[in-house]
């Protein structure tokens, strides 16, 4: 056999364990509201081939390839275990059991490291929650996409509504289209049918009532079997307490804005202040795609560092928000034309950064180029440190926050040299860091950080979605503190 075969063979090997860990995690998440994660990369819904290239891009940022032959253990471990709702991350898994030296069996270990989710300790299922999104663009039809990829058993945030202005002939069929195929994201991954006659979409099950309103205070979401919902704003229309509060109608019961939230109301970043929300708040915000992807990565420099003062510049992708050929718009600049010109314009993700993380002092000052590219963007953070450092220690500090923190689920790392915007298409990171643009000169680092403006930012505002509903389960094995 010649070293070709070998390859060849090892290769057919680890599709066979991959293949057969499909259905396992597929039962753990149907059944038992478990889902198993690599390195924070989800493995539900995932084909042969995707779940090969996860453990694959496990070198990226652990420093060697993680092989299906080392998870498969852990992922059978989990199935002898009385499981209650929770994310399980067999990487982690592998990873500290090969540091552990105490002897134990994989079966043992496992026990141990989710004991939190297991008989007396774990979480009961809870009831399901309705989701409605108002407005139906961009980050609209990639937060529905995520609501029904991740429905799961049903008891976790269902989406029953969409509510959008009427528009001319077959409008429920161009925006069910719409949905189905996304020129940047691809084609929906299940099966979608329209009852125009009810004013329904049927996404993989899941009946979305579609809604026809230009004014949030004549809807009753009642009268469609809707209560205590969760309304994403995804319109931007309204950004105060004020304007947000039309939409506390019957049938709502909290209001959250995918842009930045103006005067009172919290701006919330997933990972770094979700834990301030309270309990009674019913409005907020999510703050901005770009605050999103500065925020966690300032906030790991600031507790290791210190951060005395900053400056980021974003070479941000194009929006609906510019012109396609010059016309008309109210903002400067945003009238050229947004394919054919780097437009100069301005970014409220510098002074959001104080809402979000209160306790920098730190001055932070900002300001964005939009480029003819039509998603992924890359925010360019310098920092100046309040003691010096070396690139290396920089390097190996996030490298470990994106593996083992609890703003992992926010911070990616990769070491790609040829590394380009569109390889992070459908990042689910707040934000990436380049390591190989990374610069430090003793107390000044420069950071760049990647992030899909459009879908990394959608799994932000998910995530915070979960976090006040009541239906984010806890991680094991719980991250370092």
């Amino acid at each position: 056999m010649t070293v070709n075969d070998d390859s060849f063979t090892n290769w057919m090997h680890r599709e066979e364990i991959a293949e057969s860990m499909i259905p396992i995690i597929g039962k753990l998440h149907r059944e038992q509201d478990v889902n198993v994660l690599l390195h924070s990369r989800s493995l539900v819904n995932k084909s042969v081939v995707s779940i090969l290239k996860t453990h694959r891009f496990a070198r990226q940022i652990a420093g060697e390839e993680l092989s299906v032959t080392e998870t498969m253990p852990f992922l059978k471990a989990l199935t002898t275990l009385d499981l209650g709702p929770s994310q399980i991350d067999i990487g982690m898994l592998a990873a500290t059991y090969r540091s552990d030296g105490r002897g134990l069996s994989v079966e043992e270990f496992t026990a141990e490291a989710v004991a939190g989710a297991t008989g007396d300790n774990k979480i009961e299922r809870r009831a399901s929650r309705d989701v409605v999104l108002y407005g139906f663009g961009r980050i609209g039809r990639l937060i529905a996409r995520l609501l029904i990829e991740k429905a799961g058993s049903g008891n976790g945030l269902r989406l029953r509504a969409i509510v959008v202005r009427k528009g001319s002939g077959q409008d429920i069929v161009k925006r069910a289209s719409l949905l189905r195929r996304d020129s940047i994201h691809g084609q929906f991954q299940g099966t979608i049918t329209v009852n125009e006659a009810n004013n329904k979409i049927i996404a993989n099950g899941n009946e979305i009532q579609v809604i026809y309103s230009d004014d949030p205070t004549t809807v009753d979401y009642t009268a469609y079997g809707i209560k205590d919902a969760i309304l994403i704003d995804n319109t931007g229309r309204w950004r105060d307490r004020e304007g947000l509060s039309k939409h506390l109608q019957p049938g709502i019961g909290k209001v959250v804005l995918t842009a930045p939230g103006k005067g009172d109301v919290p701006n919330i970043v997933h990972g770094v202040n979700h834990d301030t929300v309270k309990p009674d708040e019913r409005i907020l915000s999510c703050a901005s795609c770009t605050t999103n992807a500065i925020v966690p990565p300032l906030k790991a420099m600031a507790d290791e560092y210190g951060v005395l003062r900053g400056h980021v510049e974003t070479v941000h992708s194009y929006t609906n928000d510019q012109n396609l050929l010059d016309n008309y718009h109210g903002s400067d600049r945003r009238g050229r034309s947004a394919a054919l010109n780097m437009v100069i314009t301005e970014t409220g993700a510098a002074s959001a950064v104080a809402k979000a993380l209160p306790e920098l002092k730190a001055p932070i000052t900002g300001s964005s180029i939009r480029v003819p590219v039509p998603d992924v963007s890359i925010a360019i953070l310098s920092l100046r440190l309040e003691r010096e450092t070396t690139r290396e220690e920089v390097l190996d500090y996030l490298r470990n926050v994106s593996l083992a923190s609890p703003l992992k689920r926010q911070i990616d790392f990769i070491s790609a040299p040829d590394a380009v915007s569109s390889d992070f298409i459908g990042s689910r990171h707040a934000s990436i860091v380049d390591a190989g643009a990374t610069k430090v000169d003793g107390d000044n680092a420069i950071l760049y950080l990647w992030y899909d403006n459009e879908f990394g930012y959608s799994c932000q505002v998910i995530r915070v979605v979960q976090h006040v509903s009541g239906v984010e389960y806890p991680t094991y094995p719980a991250p370092a503190v």
